[in-house]
């Protein structure tokens, strides 16, 4: 069963990017200590990345973990990129 669990935390995260513990628990309706249990396993054999986060909501407070797959890289910001104006005058 704990692999199973594992596997079902790796594949929300890949699908939704990082999220937070309590969200991780919320969408695969477990609790959060197992969930918390969890991922301090997969952290520590490398299978995650994980930070403390304060993330403040309605201007709560909201402390949790910050997961993510440790093979992830974010998508690259909407908008302009440095180096655009350097490129166009170049060609």
């Amino acid at each position: 069963m704990p692999e199973q669990i594992n596997s079902s935390i790796l594949e929300f995260l890949r699908a939704k990017g990082p999220q937070l513990d309590i969200n991780i628990a919320e969408a695969l309706k477990i609790s959060v200590t197992k969930v918390r249990a969890h991922v301090a396993d997969m952290a520590a054999s490398g299978d995650l990345i994980c930070c403390n986060a304060i993330q403040f909501v309605d201007g709560v407070a909201v402390e949790g973990i910050s997961c993510r797959p440790s093979c992830y890289i974010p998508p690259p910001a909407r908008g302009r990129k440095p180096g655009a104006k350097k490129a166009a005058a170049a060609n």
